[in-house]
């Protein structure tokens, strides 16, 4: 187990179907020890009905300054060092959606932005103190970062700011030997893909363009994650890695 002793945060768990669950259970699977952050008690409860007896959970709502600073407070007075982050948290107004790109409000533009993009940096400022030599941040997006896709919209602008901060954050923090990449995941039928518009619409066609006809999982997508918090990944700095089965390539 490549993972033995480790300790991570992941952010983002919302049920057993999030990609986040994906990546802790990979991480559990490589023997790490999992630090989960939910946003809300109502977010508490379902992350309770998946982790064992005696796992850390922590509050943080990354719309909240003083609540990301009080989670790595607490983080790191029971915890103390940790190996890595994974961030899969992001957010977008449904209305901002569909329909226009050009139609989309201020406020919604402003809001997708802060809890998409903005967070990784929020948290990443928290996490850094405490994040050991070899540690690896890994957070989540979409091919609709680079391509128009039907209904994503806001989200895809929102995950191309993401996309541009891990590159930026890569270059700052590789002189502390920590590392930032980011994964994007094929469309999976998760609690935030169903708030796309004609979601079951966009998997199948995501399933379709697969070589193999066949959609990728959140397992797939989580042991991508175990390996670019680990040091196995120690030449891969700064990148987005594709774990969507090939729907990249046409």
């Amino acid at each position: 187990m490549f993972l033995a002793n480790k300790k991570i945060v992941v952010m983002g768990v919302a049920n057993k179907k999030s990609i986040a669950w994906g990546c802790a259970s990979a991480l559990k699977n490589q023997g790490a020890e999992i630090i989960y952050t939910y946003q809300n008690e109502r977010m508490k409860k379902q992350i309770l009905k998946l982790t064992d007896e005696g796992e850390l959970l922590v509050e943080c709502d990354v719309a909240s300054d003083e609540s990301i600073a009080a989670a790595f407070k607490e983080i790191e007075e029971k915890i103390g060092k940790i190996d890595g982050l994974v961030h899969a948290v992001a957010f977008a107004n449904k209305e901002e959606l569909d329909g226009n790109v050009s139609d989309i409000s201020r406020s919604g533009y402003a809001l997708a932005q802060d809890i998409s993009s903005y967070s990784l940096l929020a948290v990443t400022h928290h996490a850094k103190p405490l994040l050991n030599p070899g540690s690896g941040i890994v957070t989540m997006t979409y091919l609709g970062s680079e391509r128009a896709i039907p209904n994503y919209n806001m989200m895809g602008i929102a995950k191309a700011s993401l996309e541009a901060a891990v590159r930026y954050l890569a270059a700052e923090l590789a002189s502390e030997k920590i590392r930032v990449n980011g994964i994007s995941a094929g469309a999976i039928k998760t609690l935030a893909v169903t708030g796309v518009k004609n979601y079951d619409q966009l998997i199948k066609m995501s399933d379709d363009r697969t070589p193999d006809k066949i959609g990728v999982t959140i397992e797939e997508v989580g042991n991508a994650c175990a390996f670019l918090v680990s040091e196995l990944s120690a030449g891969i700095i700064g990148d987005i890695i594709y774990v969507d089965k090939g729907v990249h390539l046409t």
